[in-house]
């Protein structure tokens, strides 16, 4: 890995000065504040030395505090990881309020939609960006909700909607429709659009000539709501991220938060937040595989699958009592241990489960319609996968191996026997055969756990963090002014920030956190998988038929609870 001292050292010898740079490591990351007028130089180098490939994500952060002082407001933070040594490295720069810092676009594709989600929130202006018009917030809302001076209970309705456009495609006026094709609509009430999407597209024929993507129709303002409330209250809404897959999101989000802490959870906290994740990995996985089948006009195989779904939701339910969204885990642990039993009764899921698995590769994989709906349909180069920001399912079909679970192990995955299924054409086809082997894969890790899960306490028992058992809540003074000091004074993580990232169902689930010091998050953005993934759908559907749009949809599982947020 290089260190920060060597990149100084490079930087130097590339004729950048850095006497005005500021080269940091707190909480296990790499950081580096420079000057806004270096980026563009900086980046370019970072990926000509190929020591980082992914921009993972762009997002802003308002300190009005500094700009009464006379410092600039917000900062524009970047996320870089090195698929092949694991390495992260954060960049920042400053910007005033009105004033404009270079688009990254020139070096990685995938920047447009998450420059555009920092200048929709914050309002900061991106120079050389070529569509930078808003993406999450509807066109009659006025101002930029993630600013601290916007108040978060402020609603704004839209009470119209705008006619079909292409305004992504630079150049072009997007509001003239060319009159030989013909424009249309694909959601958001088409049914293989979830009511959440919407994909304009002009025809030529059956096929597209172009397309663009509407979002925002179930924004929940889930990063307005987390600087709102206490940390543990936060968990609730990450269920509602990626539902298909919740307690993924509520790991992904207490481990961070744990990483800010320097806490490690028990070994056997740590089993438990594995087997969860993997079950919800094999359910997501069924979601995206029966409703694809669904979309295709398989239906018998949906109601096959989602049996096992409701399987899993049952286990889910003797745990914690709830289950679609199921807030089980809590920083420093899970809420509760596990039942007698449980592990027994997830040890026979699995076991029907794999027989289940083989009866899918029968209804989908070996049957002709589906191969020739999918096998060779709408395929991505590995090279535009890395552009665009793709991670998990979508990439490793493209035939790139990268599995955080592999390369940043965690939770003891280091331990398990496992493989990483890996495609090569980057197609449709190939995105459902790497989810099915890894619903197979996934079988095989809960397997392991189940039959070696540690003996101990489910949670860390530090009376700033986790409230006490209730035992000591009614039976002693101390336990009874602990609970009440956490209570009212909330849990309250040093000052800082840090970025974790965990290998969720569409890939890297990330979340950048800021803590102030306060009881609740100063800043948290969540980088989705769904997110740097479906920005590419306009040119990955350019010249393919309009039934290969909605296939190519179904494949993507895009998910539109941690797309919009």
């Amino acid at each position: 890995m290089t260190s920060l001292e060597e990149f100084k050292k490079e930087f130097t010898q590339a004729g950048i000065a850095v006497e005005n740079y500021q080269f940091s490591r707190a909480f296990g990351d790499d950081v580096i504040l420079m000057p806004k007028e270096d980026l563009l130089k900086v980046f370019s180098l970072l990926r000509k030395n190929q020591k980082f490939d992914f921009l993972m994500d762009i997002c802003g952060a308002d300190y009005p505090q500094r700009e009464k002082n006379g410092g600039k407001r917000f900062e524009v933070v970047y996320h870089f990881f090195n698929s092949k040594n694991a390495q992260r490295l954060r960049i920042k720069a400053l910007v005033g309020d009105g004033e404009t810092i270079d688009s990254a676009l020139p070096v990685w594709r995938g920047a447009d939609w998450f420059e555009r989600e920092a200048y929709d929130m914050f309002g900061i202006i991106f120079k050389g960006h070529p569509n930078l018009r808003k993406l999450l917030t509807h066109h009659q809302f006025v101002g930029h909700p993630l600013r601290k001076d916007y108040e978060a209970d402020r609603q704004q309705h839209c009470t119209q909607s705008i006619p079909i456009h292409f305004d992504n495609e630079p150049g072009v006026d997007g509001n003239i429709l060319n009159e030989n094709f013909v424009p249309i609509n694909i959601g958001p009430s088409h049914p293989a659009m979830h009511g959440t999407l919407r994909v304009m597209a002009e025809l030529d024929g059956e096929t597209i000539v172009r397309a663009s993507c509407e979002i925002g129709y179930l924004h929940r303002c889930f990063e307005k709501m987390a600087e709102t409330h206490p940390y543990n209250q936060v968990i609730p809404y990450t269920d509602r991220l990626n539902y298909c897959s919740a307690p993924m999101n509520n790991v992904g989000y207490c481990k961070t938060v744990e990483k800010l802490m320097g806490i490690e959870i028990p070994p056997r906290a740590q089993a438990l937040r594995v087997i969860l994740c993997e079950l919800s990995r094999i359910i997501d996985h069924i979601i995206s595989v029966g409703t694809g089948g669904v979309d295709l006009g398989a239906l018998t195989a949906f109601f096959h699958l989602f049996t096992y779904r409701e399987k899993v939701y049952t286990l889910f339910e003797k745990l914690c009592g709830a289950r679609l969204t199921v807030s089980m885990t809590r920083v420093g642990g899970m809420a509760q241990d596990a039942p007698d039993g449980w592990f027994d009764e997830v040890l026979s899921f699995c076991k029907e489960m794999r027989a289940g698995v083989d009866e899918i590769t029968k209804l989908f994989l070996d049957n002709k319609i589906f191969i020739e709906r999918t096998q060779g349909v709408c395929p991505i180069s590995a090279a535009d996968a890395i552009q665009w920001g793709y991670t998990g399912p979508l990439l490793r079909a493209c035939g790139v191996g990268l599995d955080l679970r592999k390369v940043s192990p965690y939770y003891g995955y280091e331990n398990y026997q496992f493989d990483v299924p890996i495609g090569s054409a980057g197609d449709i086809y190939d995105r459902y055969l790497v989810r099915i082997e890894e619903m197979k894969q996934s079988i095989r890790i809960v397997e392991q756990v189940c039959k070696s899960v540690p003996t101990g306490d489910y949670t860390v028992r530090l009376k700033g963090v986790v409230l006490p058992e209730k035992k000591d809540v009614y039976g002693n003074i101390e336990g009874l002014m602990n609970h009440f000091m956490l209570v009212i004074k909330g849990l309250r993580p040093p000052i800082g920030e840090t970025y974790d990232a965990t290998e969720a169902a569409n890939g890297e689930l990330g979340f950048y956190l800021v803590s102030d010091g306060s009881a609740n998050p100063y800043r948290l953005k969540v980088r989705p998988p769904c997110f740097a993934i479906w920005q590419s759908f306009p040119t990955v559907v350019k010249g393919a038929l309009i039934a290969d749009a909605v296939a190519t949809v179904a494949s993507m599982n895009v998910i539109a609870g941690e797309l919009d947020r």
